[in-house]
């Protein structure tokens, strides 16, 4: 017989099926298609920052356009003619469109960038 320890000679078999498997990266896609809660975070923070976007433009056509009628009165410029209308029709009537387009412009701008923003997320590698 030989002098050989018993714990160096002895071997451990597993099954494959036990064994641990490594840990493959899944990518943001897979994670957005799988619905995983990483998944979900990702979704949602596209979501509220659409959202956000949509709420600052909001208060911003609301104030500002809504406020106009205050800032009329404030100022007297009710009594002010230009034509047979007065100042606030004109400006409440023709002047506020482009301002309207301008802040629409703004809004499907940063829409766009939060979009781009967030496809360079999910695309990167």
């Amino acid at each position: 017989m030989t002098d050989t320890d018993p714990a160096s000679t002895r071997v451990r078999v597993t099954s494959p099926h036990t064994a641990a498997h490594p840990r493959r990266r899944r990518t943001v896609v897979q994670e957005i298609d799988e619905e995983t809660a990483i998944g979900e975070v990702y979704m949602r923070s596209l979501v509220r920052s659409q959202l956000r976007l949509a709420l600052i433009v909001a208060v911003v056509v609301a104030v500002g356009i809504g406020g106009l009628p205050i800032v009329f009165v404030l100022t007297h410029l009710e009594a002010v003619q230009i034509g047979p209308l007065p100042l606030p029709w004109w400006i409440l009537g023709v002047a506020v469109y482009p301002v309207l387009f301008l802040i629409g412009w703004a809004f499907v701008a940063a829409s766009e960038r939060n979009e781009r923003a967030f496809s360079d997320l999910v695309e990167r590698p």
